[in-house]
């Protein structure tokens, strides 16, 4: 029973070390593959123009998951009207874990080159401003297409 106790408590020394070390240099995310925190430059100033990501093909985005640990992820981004949106392109079975998150707790960090963002994403229910920024995301990313039994989730970044 010692022995075990040993096993069991060196094993969580080094997953608390493991988080600690993680915590400190970030996981972000990398090609399709999740990460966990987030580094780089926080932004606290607020941004009235979000037009500026119209150059940059994806962003990451770190919510947190229910196990209380970050999830991040890579997306795709649409400045539409000066606002920034994220959206989300999944079978009905099978919803993103981020989405979950989101309708979980709406407060993410969002990371644009080397600069974090803490803000707050609202899910879009107007079906103009929806059916705009579907139009702006088909035109940034034409080579994006949308299965016919797909469902999308619409987020406007707030904050």
């Amino acid at each position: 029973m010692k022995v075990l106790l040993k096993i069991v408590g060196g094993i969580l020394v080094c997953l608390a070390l493991l988080l600690v070390v993680l915590r400190i240099t970030g996981l972000n995310p990398h090609d399709g593959i999740p990460g966990l925190w987030l580094t780089g430059d926080l932004v606290t100033t607020p941004v009235t123009d979000w037009s500026f990501t119209d150059q940059v093909p994806t962003i990451k985005l770190q919510t947190q998951s229910r196990f209380l640990l970050p999830h991040s992820v890579t997306i795709n981004c649409v400045a539409y009207n000066g606002q920034l949106y994220v959206t989300s392109t999944y079978l009905a079975e099978a919803p993103r874990s981020w989405n979950v998150n989101v309708m979980r707790d709406p407060h993410v960090r969002i990371k644009i080159g080397d600069k974090l963002y803490d803000r707050t994403l609202v899910v879009v229910t107007d079906p103009a401003e929806r059916q705009g920024l579907l139009e702006a995301k088909a035109k940034k990313y034409p080579q994006l297409k949308t299965p016919a039994n797909a469902r999308i989730n619409v987020f406007h970044v707030i904050g």
